[in-house]
């Protein structure tokens, strides 16, 4: 076993020349339209501005009322949602992929749904059904995706857990299971026979109604999956808020067991993990050692994290410890460290181990391609990069052009779907934005190249 990690992972191909450090210079930027470059500088200026993100839905609604719907929606389409949404049919999502397959970029489709369902006649049963048929579609839209021209690779798809299960239950579920001698009734085996067996489960510390729709849940997970693995579309649940999480650990645990063992060429089932939390380097190093010993494919998407605001505010309001690193400094230096710590697992366990490295830090993507270099790891193995669609772009197309797996965040959908969903995630990820300076001016560097002949 060690000698056939050794060979796959010989230095080969490009590594065999040595590491050429990147330069994420924006010199890549001539692979796109002057007209692409003007919208994606004046999207990103706005969306650096506090007040646009802040009110971005009383803004929305108070276009409507101004200009009508069409107006205010051509206004939409020709900014912020050409900028960051694929498109609303199927045949706009494969326009715009295949325009970012030509720059040597992949496909990593997301449907647009929120965490808390809005109104009374979203809170039931069929909301989820709802989002389960969605994503039963975004799997099929994956696959299609991967049969046009383009860069060839694993189908990758974002999966939001709380899309088909609700908030409260995972709330439930969480405490539950941070309890001391938490209940074997909720332990990954046992969700993972009833998934699988398809008979009902009856978990004593819940009632009822949260056993009914742990139940639903539970099945719609598997559904997915199932769905997934048959169209060969790997699954990456997105990380959500620290209240949620134990809870979407232990339901990712759960499907692990069943869909990523070794036998079903996976892993099929990724899990995200979010570096600005102060524990997520031993969660790593735990679920990393359990997934060995137990045999099991690992799939890792490493983020720094969204949510930094609103898990402090609520760490003050409720009196409880601050979950997160204090400052940027540490969430990097806590980055690095399950970057190195997943990096040497997937130089040892091979195409056991996969690793996203979903980061726009251009420090970051740097020490993972020299690592990745060193540990001899290749190019278009089982690690790849992620950024979001209209971001980060002189960094994407870097990799992209010096054949590494890129992949883009995708959302997708009508503006109603859509727009909102832009904005929450804008006031999610305030410091991604308005730390894109580097962008915009490599931008405005670019354009000022070609309009008036500037260096």
């Amino acid at each position: 076993m060690l000698w056939t990690c050794r060979v796959l992972y010989s230095p080969a191909g490009p590594s065999a020349r040595g590491w050429q450090p990147l330069r994420f210079d924006g010199a890549a930027f001539h692979l796109k339209g002057t007209g692409e470059l003007m919208r994606a500088l004046l999207v990103l200026r706005l969306c650096a501005w506090p007040p646009l993100v802040t009110h971005g839905l009383a803004l929305q609604a108070w276009s409507r009322r101004l200009l009508g719907s069409r107006l205010s929606g051509a206004l939409l389409r020709a900014s912020v949602y050409g900028q960051f949404v694929a498109g609303e049919t199927g045949e706009e999502v494969k326009d715009r992929v295949q325009q970012l397959q030509r720059l040597g970029l992949r496909p990593l489709l997301a449907v647009p749904t929120e965490e808390e369902p809005d109104s009374a006649v979203k809170t039931g049963e069929a909301w989820y059904e709802g989002n389960l048929n969605a994503m039963l579609r975004c799997v099929d839209l994956s696959r299609g995706l991967a049969e046009t021209p383009g860069p060839a690779g694993p189908i990758l798809m974002q999966l939001k857990i709380t899309a088909l299960t609700s908030t409260w239950l995972c709330k439930e579920l969480t405490s539950r299971v941070r309890r001391p001698g938490a209940s074997v009734e909720l332990s990954p085996e046992r969700l993972a026979e009833a998934m699988d067996s398809g008979k009902d489960l009856q978990v004593s510390c819940l009632n009822a109604e949260q056993n009914r729709h742990l139940w639903a849940s539970l099945s719609r997970l598997h559904c997915v999956v199932q769905h997934a693995r048959t169209q060969h579309v790997r699954l990456l649940v997105d990380a959500e808020y620290t209240s949620l999480n134990p809870a979407l650990s232990l339901l990712v645990a759960a499907l692990a067991l069943r869909w990523n063992s070794p036998g079903e060429g996976g892993p099929w089932v990724w899990n995200t993990y979010q570096a600005y939390l102060k524990d997520t380097h031993e969660q790593l190093r735990r679920d990393a050692e359990a997934a060995d010993r137990s045999g099991l494919a690992f799939g890792v998407k490493l983020v720094r994290g969204a949510y930094l605001e609103k898990e402090r505010e609520v760490a003050r309001v409720q009196r409880t410890e601050d979950p997160t690193q204090p400052d940027y400094e540490a969430t990097s230096q806590s980055y690095s460290r399950c970057l190195e710590l997943m990096l040497t697992h997937v130089s040892r366990r091979g195409p056991l181990c996969h690793l996203m490295v979903a980061s726009h830090n251009e420090e970051s993507v740097r020490h993972a391609t020299k690592r990745m270099w060193e540990l001899g790891i290749p190019l278009d193995g089982p690690v790849c990069f992620g950024q979001l669609l209209g971001m980060c772009d002189h960094v994407s197309l870097a990799l992209g052009q010096a054949g590494y797996a890129v992949y883009k965040s995708i959302p997708y959908g009508s503006l109603e779907e859509v727009i909102p969903y832009l904005i929450r995630r804008a006031q999610e990820n305030r410091s991604v934005l308005q730390g894109a300076r580097r962008e915009q001016e490599l931008l405005s560097q670019e354009l000022r190249r070609r309009l008036l002949g500037g260096g």
